[in-house]
């Protein structure tokens, strides 16, 4: 990439730290904890939370800093469950299992509302919508044809928006119209990460980091974890890895890791623009999001002064400064204006997908987990967190929909896909041009 489309001070680190990079804390390894819980993140972090309100005594561990993964690194777009609730659930669930899953991933958002409230975490939260941008025609009729059923699921309204009014909700002719989705938020996701590990502090959980799990072993009464800084014997253990369940010094749950596909995302923060542009490229401050095989979202920074624009960049291993001129290649096809504006921040992180397109909670041999966003875990993995810690504690009063579904992987695969991710992310393209050229 030409140095011209680098600012001054170029960053290959989130543009979040800026205001909130994950602090690192100095507590040690203790040798014996009621629950154990791999994984520092939100989903970590909402079930520590969670078991401490219940009275469980709780240690939080991660490899790195507590935060420092997809949770202070992701777009802060917070969906509803919006994603869930399109993944051909009836089809593959029945009718009233799949309406009951999609209420329950619909409930994610009225839920980390309600967490950011009562723990007063400042986060820059606000319910500000979505506009989801259709790539062609035929993607447009598809967002109409389940408008209802999205506004029914979440309680609040959804709307189409054609083509010739799209200006409305975003600054550019790219698009053909899209829907307009009331059941989404924005936040700062460094803040967030920074305020749910505190309140989990608060209420008495013992937070560790640079502590990697290298395996989990089941012996009379409880486990024995083993970490690069030595054992832990805990009674109960929850892994919550997510997109960085695999590793190969060290992997929580290699049960977990084959059932999880993780894929890097990418994305680039502008120089600061002024409020007047941004107010004509995105009217009414809505998160964006289109309807591409390979998607993009974007959004104005939380202070109106820059675009943080993400996608799938690259399908092969790349860094975010590589693939940082493909990002601001797709920012400038919508906003042609943008074509000299330079970037500040170019970041990646890892987001875990599964062969069935639905987040997971359950127990497999004694251990639990959470896992599998879809790459929209902000409220999703927070919700998903409090459900398992909820079922660990034995404090459900009603079995959750998204509780031991059936939990696919593929033969042969152990949890790399990095030899098909290309040819997978060639396909899409190819399908993503080919929905366009018909259009």
């Amino acid at each position: 990439m030409s140095d011209h489309l680098f600012a001054p001070g170029f960053k290959t680190s989130p543009w979040w730290w800026e205001a909130a990079e994950p602090p690192r804390r100095d507590a040690a390894l203790p040798d014996r904890a009621a629950v154990v819980v791999v994984g520092g993140g939100y989903a970590g972090l909402s079930a520590a939370l969670t078991l401490r309100r219940l009275g469980r005594e709780v240690v939080v561990l991660d490899a790195e800093r507590i935060g420092w993964g997809a949770s202070s690194r992701n777009g802060g777009m917070v969906s509803g469950g919006l994603k869930v609730a399109g993944s051909g659930l009836e089809r593959a669930h029945g009718v009233e299992r799949g309406k009951a899953i999609a209420q329950a991933a619909a409930a994610s958002l009225p839920f980390i509302e309600e967490t950011i409230a009562r723990e007063r975490i400042d986060c820059d939260y606000i319910r500000c919508g979505r506009f989801a941008a259709a790539w062609s025609p035929g993607h447009y009729r598809a967002m109409a044809a389940k408008a209802a059923m999205l506004a029914e699921l979440t309680g609040l309204p959804t709307s189409m928006l054609p083509r010739e009014r799209q200006r409305e909700a975003l600054g550019s002719d790219h698009y053909h119209g899209g829907m307009l989705a009331a059941a989404t938020g924005s936040l700062h996701p460094g803040k967030y990460a920074r305020g749910l590990a505190a309140a989990a502090e608060r209420a008495g959980a013992r937070l560790v980091d640079g502590v990697r799990v290298q395996k989990i072993r089941e012996e009379t009464g409880g486990f024995r974890i083993a970490t690069d800084k030595g054992e832990i014997r805990a009674d109960a253990v929850l892994v919550t890895t997510n997109g960085y369940s695999l590793d190969a010094r060290g992997t929580a749950s290699p049960w977990l890791a084959r059932r999880l596909v993780p894929l890097n995302s990418y994305i680039i923060a502008t120089e600061e623009l002024g409020e007047a542009t941004i107010e004509r490229l995105f009217p009414g401050r809505r998160m964006i999001s289109d309807s591409k095989r390979v998607l993009n979202y974007f959004r104005p920074s939380p202070d109106g002064k820059r675009i943080l624009w993400g996608g799938r960049a690259s399908f092969r291993a790349a860094t975010a400064e590589a693939t940082a001129a493909a990002l601001h290649g797709y920012m400038t096809a919508c906003f042609p204006e943008l074509a000299k504006v330079r970037i500040t921040h170019a970041w990646t992180g890892n987001v875990a997908f599964t062969f069935d397109s639905l987040p997971h909670i359950g127990v497999q041999d004694g251990i639990h987990y959470a896992a599998g966003c879809q790459g929209s875990g902000v409220a999703m993995a927070t919700w998903l967190g409090h459900n398992v810690a909820m079922k660990l504690a034995g404090a459900a009063n009603d079995r959750f929909a998204l509780d031991g579904l059936p939990f696919p992987t593929r033969p042969f695969y152990a949890g790399n896909p990095a030899w098909v991710l290309p040819l997978i992310g060639g396909w899409y393209r190819l399908r993503d041009r080919i929905d366009r050229m018909a259009a």
